[in-house]
């Protein structure tokens, strides 16, 4: 094995620079952890027009290049940024990149064409830094891989460069017409290449499918999530690919940013705390600042997501007026406007009963962690979800479908034993949610000394990205073994 490892870590996007979703968090953590003596890990973005001047004045350019793209011959500039202990670097091109937003544009699968072969070529250029490792994320970054043995396997150093893939969401996996496989990918004259990324179910061009054809390992962020992919329920249309490439294939779970999340130093909350008796001035705070009645003896049941279908909000919907019932409510997100405007009305229909915050706002989402009883989290299918990590952090109780990411870190609560950090169902039904939050509560309301302890058990909980950290390091050094 190599004294050590250079790994070039390639996302679309990475907060602080891009956030849109879970994958910015995780690009964001998972490098600094994995680093170590023996292993640099270096992250490689691309410059997008809502990157922050904050950011883009401390950048240093470091040269251009051209990209060859179908027919194109495409300008790419090479920006580095050190931040962290991690160097960032970032491609820079703003036909693509100059957006007003991150993604939705007519292009898309040109603009990730040219950012998954502007990874391979920038490897050229990197100073002191050839990669052992190219370790790309989800759809926009998929193609890469496939570039990278068809058209950069006799360059210099690119033959011995291994390859891994992790999966965040396979419900996204860049579809596209068959024409962009010739036009822009220039990969139509290579009958493997138009095997493994042409698909012929559907008649198109899948770059997610291309990069799990083509890589050496393929991760996704849970165990479970991992095993539930090799089924049709899961497999969105690619289970037979997972099953065949079983061998290779791996679930490793996500953590969280532990200082960050810590509701004894967290600025944004009322009142921190490091054990469950700071929660109450918390609850009492977010009572009042969403316009819910005061009251510290009825269950507050809260939400922080994206409104979607996946994140089980149709079955929330079908009991949300009977789970007033027993609690109040408090759902904080934007997304189907559909559900948007459910929640505005049922707000209005029960006002102190049930609070709607339509936006994504960081400061509000952490007092509602804080401040909630149980976090409600009824997902269709969970890759790994970060919200219920957060939630046990500020000692407010999940209630969680037992499916992929939620199923590896939620533990159904035992009173006879007083082990467990939440509360599961199994089935996607809206009255085992019901039942199960109805469960929740009547433990909140007769047993303060058990939900305490239940309480307890949620925040005692590490997921720091430690323990992922060094489940990618094995990874990593695996592929030299």
């Amino acid at each position: 094995m190599k004294k050590k490892l250079n790994v070039l870590f390639a996302s679309f996007e990475a907060a602080p620079f891009i956030k849109t979703g879970g994958l910015g968090d995780v690009a964001a953590a998972l490098p600094g952890a994995v680093q170590c003596p023996t292993i640099e890990v270096r992250v490689v973005l691309p410059k997008l027009s809502t990157i922050k001047e904050e950011y883009t004045r401390k950048m240093k350019f470091l040269c251009s290049f051209y990209v060859p793209l179908g027919w194109r011959n495409q300008y790419c500039g090479l920006f580095e940024l050190q931040r962290g202990g991690v160097t960032w670097y970032f491609l820079d091109n703003e036909f693509y990149f100059k957006r007003p937003s991150e993604y939705g544009f007519f292009d898309d699968g040109e603009r990730m064409a040219f950012f998954s072969k502007a990874v391979c070529e920038c490897c050229r250029y990197l100073p002191d830094f050839f990669p052992d490792i190219l370790h790309c994320n989800d759809w926009h970054t998929a193609m890469a891989p496939v570039f990278l043995r068809e058209q950069y396997r006799y360059a210099p150093g690119y033959g011995d460069m291994k390859t891994i893939f992790t999966i965040h969401n396979l419900k996204f996996q860049g579809q596209y017409d068959p024409w962009i496989l010739g036009d822009i990918l220039g990969l139509h004259e290579i009958p493997a290449a138009r095997d493994q990324v042409l698909r012929e179910y559907g008649r198109c061009v899948n770059y997610l499918a291309g990069a799990c054809n083509y890589v050496d390992r393929i991760t996704t962020v849970s165990p479970t999530y991992a095993k539930e992919i090799c089924t049709p329920a899961y497999g969105e249309g690619l289970q037979d690919l997972f099953l065949r490439r079983e061998g290779v294939l791996s679930g490793i779970l996500n953590g969280i940013d532990t200082k960050s999340y810590d509701p004894a130093t967290d600025k944004a909350l009322a009142h921190n705390y490091s054990d469950p008796d700071g929660k109450g001035p918390n609850k009492a705070a977010l009572q009042q600042e969403l316009g819910l009645e005061v009251d510290p003896h009825v269950p507050l049941c809260v939400a922080v997501s994206r409104l979607t279908d996946q994140k089980g909000f149709d079955l929330f919907d079908a009991v949300a007026e009977e789970m007033m019932e027993t609690a109040q409510i408090a759902v904080l997100g934007t997304g189907d406007p559909r559900y948007e405007e459910h929640y505005r009305a049922l707000e209005a229909a029960h006002p102190g009963r049930f609070a709607a915050r339509i936006l994504f706002s960081e400061p509000p989402s952490r007092r509602i962690y804080a401040g909630g009883d149980i976090f409600l989290m009824p997902s269709q299918f969970e890759p790994c979800g970060l919200s219920q990590m957060i939630s046990m952090r500020y000692g407010t109780i999940p209630v969680v479908r037992r499916t992929g990411g939620l199923a590896d870190s939620v533990v159904q609560f035992d009173p006879a034993t007083g082990d467990g950090t939440g509360f599961c169902f199994d089935n996607f039904n809206a009255h085992e949610l019901l039942f199960t939050v109805k469960d929740a509560c009547a433990l909140y309301r007769d047993d303060p000394a058990a939900w305490r302890r239940l309480q307890e058990n949620a925040m005692a909980q590490d997921f720091s990205w430690g323990a992922s950290a060094q489940e990618y390091r094995k990874l990593y050094r695996s592929l030299f073994a």
